[in-house]
């Protein structure tokens, strides 16, 4: 587990840097769309390496039977990527990565509490409640400073 939770404290360090990099290259290249296309083609170039070393081809049949509503997940990327590099120049890097925290913090409540996409059910009890309130407040308090 303390494994786990180091990669996901590193990814967590990674998303506001990701955000202020390709928001640079946004602004450098004039157009966030264009930056977005340049992160995508790197990314590409690194899971195709990565599937070099790991060689997933083989389950890649099982994407014909998998739910079509899965594959949102590749828009929600976009989604992600194209907003904070158009919005973090303009609204600023830290307020931009505060209000996705913050979308996280209660999309993963929703997630956990109704099992939802197949997740562990971890019901939204008032002490979890008042935990993300906390972060929220946390989050709000930091972005005010």
């Amino acid at each position: 587990m303390t494994t786990y939770a180091l990669i996901m404290l590193l990814t967590g360090v990674g998303i506001p840097i990701l955000a202020a990099l390709n928001a640079a290259l946004g602004q450098h290249m004039g157009h966030p769309v264009a930056a977005s296309v340049v992160l995508f083609a790197v990314a590409f170039v690194l899971i195709l390496v990565a599937g070099l070393v790991t060689n997933p081809w083989a389950h890649l049949p099982a994407l014909a039977t998998a739910p079509k509503h899965l594959l949102l997940a590749g828009s929600l990327i976009v989604f992600y990527v194209l907003s904070v590099t158009y919005i973090g120049p303009r609204f600023g890097i830290g307020n931009a990565v505060f209000f996705v925290l913050l979308g996280q913090m209660i999309s993963a409540a929703a997630i956990d509490h109704f099992g939802l996409f197949g997740a562990q059910v971890s019901p939204l009890t008032l002490t979890r409640a008042g935990g993300i309130s906390l972060m929220a407040a946390g989050l709000w308090i930091i972005q005010k400073a």
